[in-house]
């Protein structure tokens, strides 16, 4: 059975810089071996994120490239998404979009934001993984 799991952003250094969650659950992945899809919401971020991943870990390098930069994408572990990309799915996808993704997956991973104005679209996600028959978890973070 599909899953979605939702991360509420808790702890203050995420409230701070909520891409260090990103690179956290990215990390997980990585150490579990799992290829995964981050879909982001433009290339602004997803050159902050890029930007994060070389350095969140100072002793750990984590394997990631954005889509449609180099030829080799299907070897990095972990894909990064600008809308106007479109690479092949993949097991794991963490989502940064206001949009619920399209497309085959096992794992879905929601970053929620602290800002409780900011929710409301992941509240329609929640009904439509829901609708979908996935398992639904929710975490603080």
């Amino acid at each position: 059975m599909p899953r979605a799991d939702f991360y509420l952003i808790d702890k203050p250094r995420f409230r701070e810089q909520p891409l260090l969650l990103v690179c956290e659950l990215a990390k997980r992945a990585f150490a579990a071996d799992l290829p995964t899809l981050v879909l982001v919401r433009d290339m602004a971020q997803a050159e902050a994120l890029d930007d994060l991943l070389w350095s969140f870990d100072p002793d750990e390098y984590l394997p990631h490239q954005i889509a449609g930069m180099d030829e080799d994408e299907d070897e990095a572990p972990v894909l990064i998404a600008a809308p106007e990309s479109d690479p092949a799915p993949r097991p794991l996808l963490i989502n940064l979009r206001d949009d619920a993704p399209a497309g085959a997956f096992d794992r879905v991973l929601e970053v929620v934001p602290a800002d409780p104005a900011a929710r409301g679209p992941l509240r329609e996600r929640w009904k439509h993984y829901q609708s979908l028959g996935f398992d639904l978890k929710k975490y603080d973070m």
